[in-house]
């Protein structure tokens, strides 16, 4: 028994020499494979969290202040104001200053009136279709300066105005006092009321609900919230007086940032919102602004208001949770410490900052704003309040037509975005391809593709900086680990990690067909999962939808590569998106800069020809192949399966069954895709090289016609530059599925590898 057990060990022994358990060139990989995904999320958050750290200390370089005069110090900060309205989304030219008092016998324009002012029901033109509404209080005296009072978003106008309980009524006191007073609508954060079943499971809020659609177009609930504020300011800096704003929590916000905005606004009083913003990405989702902490928080933001007044005041704050982020009131020490980081130089004025008793628009506060506007004191309020004059007043009436025309003008930019996509990058590239007239000949001749391919490189840097956003770090050197995961008879599929960043690593199967010989070098077909896959669904797990395709590929005689991509694990991706979005970066900035490492290293194995590595997508991974093989142009080839689309429609539209905007898929929008780059505008960038779609009829990712319209585009283009023969589009009777059929014919074509003699579909395992 003892001599047999020796001869079984050395046996081992010389079998594991034989047939080594690691790539040559390459150390052990000792991690479980069943540690190797959550071990890759948790290092990707602990990477951008230290580039959130890092984020203040990079801002200097995108500042350029100059303190030797106050004109000067306005100067100087324009480019950084001009780049806060970009991200905000305040990019639409707002409509003529006017004021309309409005109503009716049973809800008449005039609300209250008392022995100091009268308050009228208003609305006001903003935006195409949208108009900013609530109250205006006016003194019956000359009025001595004007206000705009942001409410947060759980408050009504009425409140502010003393007509309604519940709030500070800080709005009449101004007005009593010979201020000329807006109380604007804002969006409510109440859950969303709706009895669409498949809307209410998505658990949105009224200000997420316009949140998603308005960042994939460009826009911002806070943005439009900034848009009305400011028409109001348009009509009122018409009327000759000095103007102010100031708001509370939600309302704080975007007081604050139309006070940065418009240097007309001669004050401004922020409650309760003032304070670090190095955790935006855990307050709530409708906050995430796109690459907001690369250039600012709250000190920098503050320096955009100044020389201005602006009074700061700490106050307790509503309890948010639940909110994909929730809102808590920030510490006095964060907030003393963003106060104390804003920069003055030696010529402006550090704001006061206001410690109240837990109570908003506090006395001191409320005094220092009205100060800057001329009034050096305040009267207490009236012992009598106004009495509401509307007999049938529906608050929750007007905030639905508030949130609708919201809603409205972004789908209206929705439904336009297609035009504005051509209009910025196909005929801006070459606008000979615009057609201007009808044509009856029968052949034409094609345009310069080499002409399109140099246009179109600024398009490609613009979509991986602005779109998909980039790293601002170096990739390491491989550190290959690797070990076998399982042969069989035609191929050996390894486990290959690589590092990317300190904290990032790359990780996929490696399939080497067996019947390499020494010194050939084959093509590779990288293989993408979807959501919440493993590169081992690709391989062996018998999924349906994957059919085994990289262990079928190896068996025809391709090398194959399967990476493990981020989203994976549900919220833990979304709020590593989350997390990205706020230094400029994306989900993909991850996949690319991974993709980019397994590249890097696929080149350099002796077995890999370079010049023939083509990607194969489903689902997400289908998303993937849309967006990192049109920036990797070490990628020959790209296939998109279960993913093509009418992205846009399908993120941003409220009205289709299968938009993203009824699902819980929260990290979906992407910033200003809308208006930028559709599925077309992403497969451009793949030109010259070959691209296809697989589509299966009962899919529901999207439906045909929105695939077809839209690689239509794809075709279209190929053809005109003369490469027809590069792009198709296979339609299948399936689902949400690889077909690996016409995609397998156009691997072996376009690889330039011989298909195997009687091959057919493959068989799931």
């Amino acid at each position: 028994m003892k001599t047999s057990l020796m001869l079984a060990l050395a046996l081992a022994l010389f079998a594991s020499m034989a047939h080594p358990q690691e790539l040559p060139q390459t150390l052990r990989l000792e991690w479980p494979e069943k540690d190797l995904s959550d071990r890759l999320m948790t290092g990707a958050h602990r990477f951008v969290e230290r580039k959130i750290a890092e984020a203040p200390g990079k801002r200097a370089k995108l500042w350029a202040r100059d303190y030797s005069s106050t004109e000067a110090y306005a100067k100087s900060v324009e480019t950084n104001r001009a780049r806060l309205k970009t991200i905000l989304g305040v990019m639409d030219e707002r409509l003529p200053a006017a004021m309309e008092r409005y109503g009716d016998e049973a809800n008449p324009a005039l609300v209250a009136e008392t022995e100091r002012m009268r308050i009228y029901q208003v609305r006001w033109p903003v935006l195409d279709g949208f108009w900013g509404c609530g109250l205006l209080a006016e003194p019956k005296a000359a009025a001595v300066a004007s206000v705009v009072v942001v409410p947060d978003a759980g408050q009504t106008p009425e409140e502010l105005l003393g007509l309604a309980p519940g709030a500070s009524q800080a709005a009449r006191r101004l007005a009593e006092n010979g201020f000329e007073v807006v109380v604007p609508v804002t969006v409510s954060r109440a859950k969303l009321a709706t009895s669409d079943q498949q809307v209410r499971a998505s658990d949105q809020t009224y200000r997420e609900w316009i949140y998603r659609q308005a960042f994939h177009m460009g826009r911002h609930v806070i943005g439009y919230e900034v848009q009305s504020v400011l028409s109001a300011v348009d009509w009122l800096v018409a009327r000759g007086k000095k103007v102010g704003v100031c708001g509370y929590a939600e309302g704080g916000q975007t007081a604050f940032y139309a006070a940065a905005l418009d240097t007309r606004i001669g004050a401004a009083l922020v409650s309760g919102y003032f304070s670090s913003r190095q955790r935006v990405w855990a307050e709530p989702i409708y906050r995430n602004i796109w690459g907001f902490l690369r250039e600012f928080g709250d000190a920098e933001i503050a320096g955009l208001i100044l020389p201005r007044t602006l009074v700061i005041e700490h106050s307790t704050v509503p309890e948010i949770t639940g909110h994909k982020g929730d809102w808590h009131t920030p510490a006095y020490t964060s907030v003393r410490a963003e106060v104390d980081r804003i920069e003055t130089g030696t010529l402006l004025p550090k704001p006061p900052l206001v410690q109240s008793a837990g109570v908003s628009f506090s006395e001191e506060a409320l005094v220092r704003f009205a100060a800057a506007l001329g009034v050096k004191t305040l009267a207490n309020l009236a012992p009598v309040g106004p009495a509401e004059k509307r007999s049938s007043f529906d608050a929750p009436a007007r905030h639905l037509r508030f949130f609708r025309e919201i809603e409205g003008h972004i789908q209206r930019l929705v439904r336009r975005s297609e035009h504005v996509r051509d209009r910025a990058f196909l005929f801006s590239v070459m606008p000979e391809l615009e057609m201007r007239q009808w044509t009856t000949e029968p052949q034409l001749p094609t345009h310069s593709a080499e002409k399109f391919f140099e246009g179109a490189k600024r398009f490609r840097e613009r979509f991986r900086d602005e779109a998909m956003g980039r790293f601002d770090e170096p990739l390491l050197p491989f550190h290959a680990r690797t070990r076998i995961v399982k042969a069989t008879e035609k191929w050996t599929a390894y486990d290959v990690v690589l590092d990317v960043y300190p904290e990032l690593f790359a990780w996929g199967l490696l399939v080497l067909p067996k019947d390499l010989k020494a010194g050939e070098r084959r093509p590779v077909v990288v293989c993408q999962h979807g959501r919440n896959g493993l590169p081992r669904d690709l391989l062996d797990a018998q999924n349906t939808g994957y059919r085994d395709v990289a262990a079928v590929l190896a068996e025809r005689g391709f090398i194959t590569f399967a990476p493990h991509n981020l989203y994976r694990g549900e919220d833990r991706y979304r709020w590593l998106a989350r997390k990205a979005n706020t230094v400029k970066a994306t989900l993909f900035s991850f996949v690319i800069a991974s993709h980019d490492q397994i590249l890097r290293w696929l080149e350099t194995q002796p077995f890999v020809d370079g010049s023939r590595i083509g990607f194969y997508g489903l689902s997400y991974g289908g998303e993937t192949a849309v967006r990192v093989p049109p920036l990797l142009e070490k990628y020959t080839l790209s296939i998109c399966s279960g993913d093509f689309n009418q992205w846009t429609r399908k993120v941003a539209s409220t009205e289709e069954p299968f938009s993203f905007m009824r699902t819980i898929e929260w990290e979906m929008p992407y910033w200003n895709l809308g208006h930028t780059f559709d599925y077309a505008e992403m497969s451009y960038l793949m030109l010259p090289r070959p691209f296809m779609v697989e589509r299966g009829h009962l899919d529901l990712v999207g439906r045909d016609q929105w695939v077809a319209h839209e690689y239509a585009k794809v075709r279209w283009l190929y053809a005109q530059l003369g490469l027809a023969d590069r792009t198709e589009i296979e339609f299948f009777q399936g689902g949400h599925s690889m077909r690996a059929h016409g995609t397998f014919a156009f691997l072996h074509k376009h690889l330039h590898w011989p298909e195997p003699s009687g091959s057919s579909d493959p068989k799931p395992r």
